[in-house]
């Protein structure tokens, strides 16, 4: 932080920062906005089951035409695409000099 003797206010009862040398400034905080993609639902596998097919060969015999089986189904993950917005530097507020002199005491 500055003195009033380095700011230039010599002999100035404010206290630092001497309100009349130096004027305070606030610079706004800066965002973005981010695209990423995201996993909406994992893939997965889904076992179908098939059963046994029979059929009557003749009146009293009964035969399997088909064993039982079964089938996979693969459905792949799902994503999407989500945006956020993250703040890539945080406000912040500093003095700047308004100007060279004081203006109540004169130096």
């Amino acid at each position: 932080m500055t003195t009033a003797a380095s700011a230039g206010c010599y002999n100035c009862y404010t206290p630092p920062p001497c309100t009349t040398c130096y004027q305070q400034q606030y610079v706004q905080p800066q965002y973005r906005t981010v695209d990423e993609t995201v996993m909406v639902s994992p893939g997965s596998v889904v076992a179908h089951r098939a059963p046994a097919q029979y059929r009557t060969v003749m009146v009293p015999q009964t035969v399997m035409v088909a064993p039982p089986s079964v089938q996979y189904e693969r459905i792949p993950p799902q994503y999407a695409t989500r945006q956020r917005v993250e703040m890539v530097q945080p406000g912040y507020s500093y003095y700047a000099p308004v100007q060279m002199n004081c203006a109540s005491c004169g130096y």
